[in-house]
Parts: C-alpha cells; sequence; structure tokens
C-alpha cells in the first residue's frame, strides 16, 4: 500500500487534453473528473485522468459505435434502424 499517486493540476490536465481550465472545471464539478481538493486548487490523480479518458474513447470498427443512439454505416449514413434518424441534429 506504498503506492505513489503522481497528482496533476487542472492546468496539466487541460494541456494534456487540450481543452480549457473551466472544461476541466466543468468536468469536475459535475463528477465525471475525481479530484482532490488542496486548500483553494483541485489535484487530479494521473491514473483517474487515465480512466476518465480510457472511458470516453470511441470504438471504431467491429460493431456499431455508440454515437447518440445512431449506428453509422460504412459509408457515413445514420442506420434509421438504430436509433431511428440523422446522428446530426437539426439546424
Amino acid at each position: 500500500m506504498n503506492e505513489r499517486h503522481v497528482l496533476l493540476t487542472v492546468r496539466e490536465v487541460a494541456d494534456a487534453m487540450r481543452v480549457s481550465t473551466m472544461t476541466v472545471y466543468r468536468l469536475i464539478r459535475s463528477g465525471a473528473l475525481p479530484a482532490i481538493r488542496v486548500g483553494k486548487h483541485f489535484r487530479i490523480r494521473e491514473r483517474d485522468l487515465d480512466v476518465f479518458l480510457d472511458a470516453q474513447t470511441v470504438g471504431v470498427g467491429g460493431g456499431a459505435a455508440r454515437n447518440h443512439g445512431v449506428a453509422v454505416t460504412a459509408g457515413g449514413e445514420s442506420d434509421p434502424t438504430y436509433g431511428g434518424g440523422n446522428a446530426w441534429p437539426a439546424a
């Protein structure tokens, strides 16, 4: 149980994900990304970031990838028998 935790700052996580720090704070606030509060600041365990990113990974090939309930065929069209309709919201 002498495992060392690598802790990342919000800025380091934002840079790694190529998003704004505000996005990271939103993920923390929503509970999607676990964080440790140290005084006024947050730290994110590197392993928690890895788990979060793995959960966000979209599968390609094989079966129908989860695309908001719509299967996309090899040609790029949506399959109306799965999820019923277009993969893109109406303009």
